[in-house]
């Protein structure tokens, strides 16, 4: 049908922006007279205008008795920008066709029922499921004000990260490593553990062709043993923050704070992941990849504190008993103990294979909402 055409335009916007709005949601926005699109908008970054705002803005005088496509409900209160449904009632819009609801209190519903009041139709539903997963770290953050984690690893096809020595460059393709770094220039933040630090000496940016994003180095680092010289403090094209236990060095925080690196403190001896969430969805990290090695890894799975979980498959083999699986730790003592994944999408990405895929239970609810029926 028609508006499935128009909204599916809107939410090929919305993902053309995914990962540079944050802590607001990816929007897509779509205005059409006379079955021609007259006006298209999408909200670039936060603080500046929405998608609406933008679509109207190109539809000028055409506005008036159209049709506007919409991947989010309207924002109807005042932010760091005016209501967007406000404008719309404004520019004479006679239809509005919304892909989902705002999970935010603050808007949910409310910018739907102003619409409505002002003799504007509202269809919601639209390509719902589509515009969920585009906007899935929006609503979980706002939900849980923690970053929507995402756990991506490589492995050979016989599930190893490394050789027995350690050695892990390079088990995936250059397409494949390239994929990652456009999966950096989407998040907030990236996350590893001391280990992978004081092992491969990592720097942690995007390494685009054309550029990208640089997301929040977080390094969990228990007793600060990080060298100064390490590439995550040196390199100056992130910021850099280490998480450490409470009883960690004061000596070496002012080294590290000297240096321009934050120092994240936490009320434990140990790194407990639900209290790191916590605080970093409190410094408003909306978004978390996890690039941790295989003990990293095992404290995410231990705690189910991941949404998406992306593998990168290598037509390689390495065996050996001792050579490094995605994910360490003691394990599960039993198969009925397992955490099910849902696979979500596969695809080839030169010889190697990406998986995405969530958990099982639990995903489904969380980025799920009710509709508001028409």
């Amino acid at each position: 049908m028609l508006r499935e055409q128009y909204m599916k335009v809107a939410l090929s916007l919305a993902e053309g922006v995914r990962g540079q709005t944050s802590p607001n949601p990816p929007v897509g926005a779509v205005v059409v007279k006379d079955s021609r699109i007259v006006g298209v908008g999408v909200h670039m970054r936060a603080g500046e205008g929405h998608a609406e705002v933008h679509a109207l803005a190109a539809a000028g005088e055409q506005a008036k008795g159209a049709d506007m496509y919409v991947t989010l409900e309207p924002c109807s209160h005042y932010g760091k920008t005016p209501p967007c449904a406000n404008l719309i009632i404004e520019k004479g819009i006679k239809k509005v066709y919304v892909a989902a609801v705002d999970p935010n209190p603050a808007v949910s519903g409310k910018g739907i029922q102003k619409l409505r009041e002002a003799g504007i139709e509202v269809e919601t539903g639209v390509c719902e499921q589509e515009a969920l997963e585009i906007a899935a770290p929006f609503f979980h953050y706002i939900r849980t004000k923690t970053p929507y984690v995402t756990m991506k690893t490589a492995i050979t096809a016989d599930g190893k990260t490394a050789a027995y020595t350690g050695d892990s460059r390079w088990i995936t393709s250059e397409q494949a490593r390239e994929d990652v770094h456009f999966i950096r220039h989407q998040q907030d933040a990236i996350f590893v553990g001391i280990h992978t630090v004081l092992q491969d000496n990592p720097i942690l940016t995007t390494r685009l062709p054309q550029g990208g994003k640089h997301p929040i180095r977080v390094i969990a680092d228990t007793k600060l043993r990080i060298p100064m010289t390490a590439n995550v403090l040196v390199n100056k094209q992130a910021q850099t923050i280490m998480v450490c236990g409470k009883e960690a060095s004061k000596e070496k925080e002012q080294q590290l704070i000297s240096s321009g690196v934050q120092v994240l403190r936490m009320d434990a001896n140990t790194i407990e992941i639900p209290a790191l969430l916590k605080k970093l969805g409190e410094r408003g990290i909306m978004t978390l990849l996890v690039e941790g090695g295989s003990e990293v890894n095992a404290s995410f799975m231990k705690e189910q504190a991941f949404q998406r979980l992306i593998i990168y498959v290598a037509p390689k083999l390495i065996g050996g008993k001792t050579a490094p699986t995605a994910i360490g730790g003691r394990g599960l003592g039993k198969m009925s103990e397992a955490l099910s994944l849902k696979f979500e999408k596969v695809e080839m990405l030169g010889p190697d294979i990406k998986i995405t895929a969530s958990p099982a239970k639990g995903c489904e609810e969380e980025c799920s909402q009710e509709s508001l029926k028409n």
